[in-house]
């Protein structure tokens, strides 16, 4: 795209404040670019840690959005079954060019019938869910099937937001970007993934998980039984 472009992300109650801030950060800075806050009203929304987000525009009054992205975080089961929410969703793909999630954003995007035989990502305890709603999970920092992309667990956001940026605007803009943001990551520690983390970490974070993974499940399973 060489056009101006219109990228809406969607703000929802209980969301990651990363999954959705680290993409903005990105988007913000792409020449000749829209950026919009999407949400039920005007009123801010509370993330999952307290971080109150200002909407910029309704689900009523959106522009034509070029680009949607989806954010996930706990907020993600309440909007399986959000009528409103899913609707929304699908009426914006009808007219974008692509259709975007990170972590357990790619869930809503599901839920919403918009991923059925697209490959995708989410968050590593959740990523299986995703078969369960006709995708097919794929375990990838970000995966790009055809005019989908989703990025993987939170930080990933980022990532996958300089990957949008060399889709729209070409490779050397996302490396400005990236150079500009610093974006150079070194943890002091190993441990970022399942694929890398021992497997007692691993294994001890999934049981802390284990009763809200099963309560995404069921949000899960119920809103599969809906797009039958």
């Amino acid at each position: 795209m060489t056009e101006s472009v219109s990228i809406g992300l969607l703000l929802f109650p209980k969301l990651t404040q990363l999954d959705f801030t680290g993409p903005f950060e990105v988007f913000s800075r792409v020449k000749d670019a829209s950026v919009h806050v999407i949400a039920k009203s005007m009123e801010p929304v509370t993330s999952d840690t307290g971080l109150r987000i200002l909407p910029t525009v309704t689900y009523k009054d959106c522009p034509k959005i070029d680009v949607i992205c989806v954010p996930g975080g706990p907020g993600q089961i309440d909007l399986m079954d959000d009528d409103e929410t899913l609707d929304f969703l699908r009426k914006v793909a009808e007219g974008a060019k692509l259709i975007t999630s990170v972590c357990t954003g790619s869930l809503v995007l599901a839920a919403a019938g918009l991923m059925k035989g697209y490959r995708a990502t989410c968050h590593w305890s959740s990523i299986d869910q995703l078969e369960l709603l006709g995708a097919i999970p794929t375990d990838e920092r970000v995966v790009h099937d055809r005019n989908r992309v989703t990025g993987a667990g939170i930080t990933s956001g980022i990532d996958f937001a300089l990957t949008l940026v060399s889709d729209i605007r070409g490779p050397d803009a996302a490396k400005a970007i990236q150079l500009q943001l610093e974006y150079d990551p070194a943890p002091p520690y190993d441990y970022g993934s399942p694929k890398v983390a021992p497997k007692e970490f691993v294994d001890a974070a999934r049981r802390r998980m284990a009763q809200f993974i099963s309560k995404r499940r069921a949000a899960t399973e119920k809103a599969a039984s809906r797009l039958l």
